[in-house]
């Protein structure tokens, strides 16, 4: 293809959060001076890492820790407004505040939005979201010493919030629809130990349970939340934690092609050659991915296209890491075992270790571990490169440093709690 960077200088990137930021400061990188490019933010804050708003509630980070930098040389930030229209003849944008801004190449990085279930209460106050630093802020005062609070939803955004309420003093409970937390991520028996040692921290699950309503005191204000069964649980506080949905109204409205999200080529092109999608609002191949590593490689590979640089896009493989602290969490590939998996499980009950592990024809396809994630790099390259297992099957389990000198011991520690039992299951 044609670079795009030989025909136009200016670019508009709508959205001002981490996929965002990272695009702005790789082209800024590889391209010095040729772009006049110009980031619109919703948000009031300059560009700030989402992944660390767990730690800012949990009291183990500082607002300043969160801050992601300079975009970058030549890069105009616009914040604390939205983006209401895409005129794609005229090729501007309209911003909420009035503001008409003109566009050669367009970049959509609006991100994704919180999905609220279809729960009765969910307008009362003291009910939240956990998706902004706005949010945070809402939370922090309300999360005082005692404060009886209710999380619903287990996976790893709804986790994360229990973890920062409870270290804040609040008095947890999670609620949960399916039978094991971070179902998505993680098999039973990792979800089972998960729940054992945040279970150790003072936080309550109700797993296997939908939430009816949340009820509101006479000043409107949450104060209970029913379950379906009729367990009533006291909730001052409510976050709700349920997945997100990608924000793909201003695509549609300007007739872009989507489905989940707005679907981009290989080169991250969206059906109007001129505008480009990255991060959790893209759908590439089917996929739309809501995790922090593949909206960083789709805003490297567009930036590199942008450039006049080598930038296709083939996808990403997906991978997960808890950031709770104390807590040794990853997973990656494929979770649920087809008919042609061979399963290997590796346990050391008395050390909290889990490791277990995918092989399909020769090769690893999913790995979570749990105890012990220092090996998830080597694990996840694996995965990545679909290398041959081999020879290498007999020890995967135990990790690099074991395949790399078997007669040495895995760990000191794992050995003193006792030897670890492996277990290899075909699945039927």
């Amino acid at each position: 293809m044609n670079s795009p960077s030989d025909l136009c200088a200016r670019v508009v990137v709508v959205g001002a959060g981490m996929a965002a930021h990272r695009f702005c400061s790789t082209l800024s990188a590889l391209a010095p001076g040729r772009f006049r490019v110009t980031m619109i933010g919703e948000e009031t804050s300059a560009p700030y890492n989402r992944v660390g708003l767990s730690s800012l509630l949990a009291g183990e980070a500082a607002l300043h820790d969160l801050h992601l930098g300079d975009p970058g040389q030549g890069v105009e930030s616009v914040l604390g407004t939205r983006v209401t229209a895409i005129d794609r003849i005229a090729r501007r944008v309209t911003c909420a505040d009035g503001r008409s801004i003109a566009w050669d190449l367009l970049v959509l990085a609006c991100g994704s939005q919180p999905v609220m279930p279809p729960i009765s209460g969910c307008e009362a106050g003291g009910v939240h979201a956990f998706r902004t630093l706005d949010d945070v802020h809402a939370l922090l005062p309300a999360a005082s010493p005692g404060t009886p609070a209710v999380v619903i939803g287990g996976g790893l955004l709804g986790l994360e919030a229990a973890h920062g309420l409870a270290l804040r003093g609040a008095t947890v409970t999670v609620v949960h629809l399916a039978s094991h937390l971070m179902e998505r991520q993680l098999d039973a028996g990792c979800g089972a130990r998960l729940a054992e040692q945040f279970s150790a921290r003072g936080i309550r699950f109700r797993l296997g349970a939908s939430t009816q309503a949340i009820h509101a005191d006479a000043s409107g204000r949450a104060c209970e939340v029913l379950l379906v069964d009729g367990e009533r649980i006291p909730a001052d506080l409510v976050v709700i934690a349920t997945g997100v949905r990608p924000n793909i109204g201003l695509a549609q409205a300007a007739g872009l092609d989507c489905g989940r999200g707005v679907i981009v080529d290989d080169w991250l092109r969206t059906s109007d050659e001129h505008i480009f999608a990255i991060g959790e609002c893209s759908e590439h191949r089917g996929r739309c991915y809501g995790l922090v590593a593949p909206a960083f490689e789709q805003a490297e590979s567009c930036a590199r296209t942008l450039a006049g640089q080598p930038g296709d896009y083939s996808g990403s493989s997906e991978s997960t890491h808890l950031k709770v602290s104390g807590v040794a969490l990853y997973s990656a590939g494929c979770i649920q075992a087809t008919a042609e998996d061979e399963e290997i499980r590796l346990e050391d009950s008395g050390d909290g270790f889990y490791r277990r592990l995918l092989v399909r024809d020769d090769r690893l396809v999913g790995a979570v571990l749990y105890g012990d994630a220092s090996d998830a790099s080597w694990y996840a390259g694996l995965i990545q490169r679909s290398d041959p297992v081999g020879e290498l099957r007999a020890h995967l389990a135990f990790g690099q440093s074991f395949v790399a000198a078997p007669t040495v011991a895995v760990d000191d520690r794992r050995r003193q709690a006792g030897t670890p039992r492996i277990e290899e299951t075909e699945v039927l």
